[in-house]
């Protein structure tokens, strides 16, 4: 493997005009992901035009941060999105205040050049800027070594979803 040295991530936050691009690294996501849990058959694009709405409200939501890095190419070579939730204080949660690390993801072209870590380093300042008592993330088997370095363990309680 090559040296790494001189190599940079300028991390910063997304505007509207990268719409498109966190589109087509959120697309990249789910298609890498695979399985019929998060790819099902049935599935339409039709969520792309809904995702499109959301991600542009949540480009100026408080409670959200998109953080993306500019690939050599013209388009986005990274990014990240992260969420704070208030919930209900506890013993376990001082402040209620849950950050929620949502979609890291990497053009293929783009990968092994630390760009998913300065993504998430930005997003813990970011929470660390909002005194959030714990940050969550669910992980993919290649991300997990990643977050792992960054400092997460694994959450005490089991994950459980129902679709309604």
């Amino acid at each position: 493997m090559g040296q790494r040295t001189g190599l940079r991530s300028d991390v910063r936050q997304a505007r509207e005009y990268d719409l498109v691009e966190l589109m087509r690294l959120r697309a990249l996501l789910f298609e890498h992901l695979g399985g019929d849990f998060f790819n099902p058959a049935s599935a339409d694009e039709g969520w792309l035009d809904t995702l499109a709405v959301v991600l542009k409200e949540q480009l100026t939501a408080d409670s959200v941060r998109i953080l993306v890095v500019d690939g050599d190419d013209g388009g986005l070579a990274a990014c990240g999105i992260g969420t704070v939730e208030q919930r209900l204080p506890g013993p376990h949660l001082y402040n209620g205040r849950v950050g929620q690390v949502l979609g890291v993801v990497t053009d293929p072209a783009h990968r092994r050049r630390g760009h998913s870590r300065a993504v998430m380093r930005g997003l813990l300042d970011w929470f660390r800027e909002r005194e959030v008592a714990r940050v969550d993330l669910h992980a993919s088997p290649e991300g997990e070594p990643l977050y792992r370095d960054l400092g997460f363990t694994p959450h005490p309680d089991p994950a459980l979803c129902r679709r309604p």
